[in-house]
C-alpha cells in the first residue's frame, strides 16, 4: 500500500523509459537500440522499485510507532465510539490535518489515545498518526487536531482505527 506520490513518481519515471525507448528506434541500423532501451527499461524498473520500497517503509513505519504508542497506554479502555472526526484538509505545506473530537464519558478527568488512519477514496492507508487529548474534564469533550507525517495529495479521507481511555 503505497501513497499517490510513489504512484505519480513511478509514472514519470516511466514515461522517461518511454521516451528513450522511442528514441532508441531509428530506421538507421546503427547499434543495439533494442538492448539500450532494454537497459532503460530495467533502470526505470528499478527506480520505481526503490521508490514503492521507500513509500512503504515509510508507512510501515509510521504504523509501527502508532502500535507503540497505543501499547504504551496502561489501563486504557477502548472508546472508538466516543471519538468523531471532523472534515480533512490538506494544507499549503502538503500535509493533511484533521479535528479529533472526543468524549469523556467517565466520572473523571480522562486522556484519549487517537489513532488517526489517513486513506485514499478507495481505503487504501496513505498515512497513520496518534494524537492524544490529555486531562478531558468528566463529561466534557476536548479537542485536538490530528496531522499526518508527510505530505499527502488527492481526495484524503481520514478514519478512526482505534482509540483508548485512560
Amino acid at each position: 500500500m503505497t501513497g499517490r506520490w510513489t504512484r505519480g513518481a513511478a509514472g514519470v519515471v516511466l514515461a522517461g523509459v518511454v521516451a528513450v525507448a522511442a528514441a532508441g528506434c531509428s530506421d538507421s541500423n546503427s547499434g543495439n537500440t533494442s538492448g539500450a532501451a532494454s537497459k532503460a527499461a530495467s533502470a526505470a524498473s528499478s527506480a520505481a522499485s526503490s521508490l514503492a520500497s521507500k513509500g512503504s517503509d515509510a508507512l510501515a513505519s509510521a504504523s509501527a510507532e502508532a502500535r507503540q504508542k497505543l501499547n504504551g497506554v496502561k489501563n486504557g479502555v477502548k472508546a472508538k465510539d466516543d471519538v468523531t472526526l471532523g472534515t480533512p484538509a490538506v494544507g499549503n505545506d502538503g500535509k493533511a490535518t484533521v479535528k479529533v473530537s472526543a468524549k469523556n464519558t467517565a466520572s473523571s478527568a480522562k486522556s484519549f489515545a487517537v489513532q488517526v488512519n489517513f486513506t485514499d477514496k478507495n481505503g487504501s492507508l496513505l498515512d497513520v498518526t496518534v494524537v492524544t487529548l490529555k486531562d478531558v474534564a468528566a463529561g466534557s469533550t476536548g479537542d485536538a487536531t490530528a496531522q499526518s507525517n508527510r505530505k499527502l495529495t488527492g481526495d484524503v479521507h481520514t478514519v478512526v482505527n482505534a482509540a483508548l481511555r485512560y
